[in-house]
């Protein structure tokens, strides 16, 4: 802008300067050209007049030979001085507080002082001594009060006859307001923006930063209070990510709460079967040493050893089910090919199998492969669970089916056997641990109850599931108990 003034009064200078050249210098007697002073003056009066700007003439000599502001009257020499311009009431202070803070930025005051001397000459400007040697100059400054000033100096000449120095000036009060009024706006759209941040920050802290803040104490407290009075602050209505946040944390603490009651109860059940073996072991070595008869004393080493047999068979079965989750939380899964994993099973079967115990038919399908994901031992465990509970009811020379397809993307598998079948209302408290349900044959203490209950925690850490009914004919007779279990396919 500042630029743009300054071409603007070189074009006013050069137009000035040539209307001086053809109206205003007369050639003396001697030949030479010289220029009329009052001529000068009334032409500066004429061209200049309403546009603010004011018109100096030096002499090659330095001397001042007119002046726009200075005119002549009835008393003398009259000046015309330039009052600034007026500010609007209560906007002084600030102006003044905007002038403190701009006088940090490179600016105004890295322009020269303009200063006026009483007996004004060439010198005393440096743009009038290079129009006097035929170049045309412009020079910014800024008064005492920090206006600009603007000039721009011209040679006046006749025939390539450098004979004065035209030197224009104007206040730059228009390109201080203009300036002003784009750092306005822009002092308005920062203050819109930080306004807009600070109503964002404000909504931000609202929606985000003090519902994270809340969930991460409920957090602690959950961590470290006790009790299960505290809880997760529910966020599920606001529908988004810290909604999310807040059901995942609610789900996990009550997952939690569900181990430590699954813990407490594992700890009472574990105790309770440990207990009976125990108490039956104390009275009977009790009784052994009260006792002289030889037949009775060798039944009751018979009942310690069987005490101590089922204690064993607990404490191991108890040992694997503790150490499932964890074992099943390393583990890495791999591709799984039941086919081949039943197969092994039944030939694992077929070779320790005697004459009259039960067999295993297996139908798998030839033309597809029953892939899965997950653990292989942990699989075959499950199976061989199934299988083994399905020998121990099944009649002598009975038949232990073995029927797995896929459907619905699943890979089902399906184990039936051939005995008394389950008892009504029992599905799914067979799953239970501890939960036995025996023929009546069997020795007492065989086994722990722990199997079901560990092959349905492997089954669901696959993400699949078990269940358990009877297999009936048309006329609603039990032909056997039936598991199903399945598994999602790859």
């Amino acid at each position: 802008m500042i630029q743009s003034e300054l071409d603007s009064l070189r074009i006013q200078a050069r137009a000035f300067s040539l209307s001086l050249g053809s109206t205003a210098i007369v050639a003396s007697g001697a030949g030479d050209e010289q220029l009329l002073p009052e001529v000068t003056r009334n032409l500066m009066r004429v061209l200049l007049v309403d546009t603010g700007v004011r018109a100096r003439l030096f002499a090659r000599s330095g001397q001042l030979l007119a002046d726009s502001f200075t005119f002549s009257g009835p008393g003398g020499l009259v000046q015309v001085i330039e009052l600034p311009p007026t500010e609007a009431p209560g906007l002084a202070d600030l102006g003044r507080l905007y002038d403190v803070m701009l006088s940090w930025v490179p600016g105004k005051g890295n322009f020269p002082i303009y200063s006026e001397s009483q007996n004004q000459k060439s010198s005393d400007y440096q743009e009038v001594q290079g129009a006097l040697v035929g170049e045309s100059p412009g020079m910014v400054r800024v008064d005492r009060e920090g206006r600009l000033v603007l000039s721009v100096a011209v040679p006046v000449q006749r025939y390539r006859q450098v004979l004065a120095s035209l030197m224009l000036s104007k206040g730059g009060a228009d390109v201080d307001a203009a300036v002003d009024a784009r750092r306005f706006e822009i002092l308005v759209v920062c203050g819109v923006a930080l306004a807009v941040t600070i109503l964002l920050s404000l909504y931000l802290a609202g929606t985000i930063a003090r519902p994270i803040r809340r969930l991460a104490g409920a957090a602690d407290m959950v961590r470290f209070g006790k009790g299960r009075e505290y809880q997760i602050p529910d966020f599920r209505r606001r529908g988004d990510e810290i909604g999310d946040l807040s059901q995942a944390l609610r789900e996990m603490t009550e997952a939690l709460w569900a181990r430590l009651d699954a813990i407490e109860g594992f700890a009472a059940d574990v105790a309770h079967e440990i207990k009976n073996p125990l108490t039956s072991l104390r009275s009977a070595v009790e009784t052994v040493v009260r006792i002289e008869d030889p037949d009775q004393q060798k039944r009751l080493m018979s009942i310690i050893l069987d005490d101590v047999a089922r204690l064993d068979r607990l404490i191991s079965d108890i040992s694997d089910a503790s150490r499932l989750d964890a074992e099943l939380s390393r583990e890495k899964s791999e591709t799984v090919d039941v086919n081949r994993l039943l197969e092994a099973l039944v030939r694992a079967h077929e070779t320790v199998a005697e004459d009259g115990d039960p067999r295993i038919r297996l139908e798998v399908p030839d033309h597809a492969p029953l892939v899965v994901q997950g653990m292989a031992d942990r699989l075959g465990q499950v199976f061989r669970n199934l299988v083994n509970n399905a020998i121990t009811f099944s009649p002598s020379g009975g038949v232990v089916s073995l029927f797995a397809t896929r459907k619905d993307g699943q890979v089902v598998i399906t184990v039936t056997d051939e005995g008394p079948g389950l008892p009504e209302g029992k599905f799914d408290a067979i799953f239970d641990r501890f939960y036995t349900e025996r023929p009546k044959a069997e020795k007492f203490g065989t086994h722990s109850g722990l199997g079901l209950s560990i092959s349905k925690q492997i089954v669901e850490a696959h993400g699949g599931s078990i269940k358990a009914d009877n297999n009936v004919d048309s006329n609603g007779r039990v032909l056997g108990a039936r598991f199903v279990v399945r598994l999602p396919s790859e």
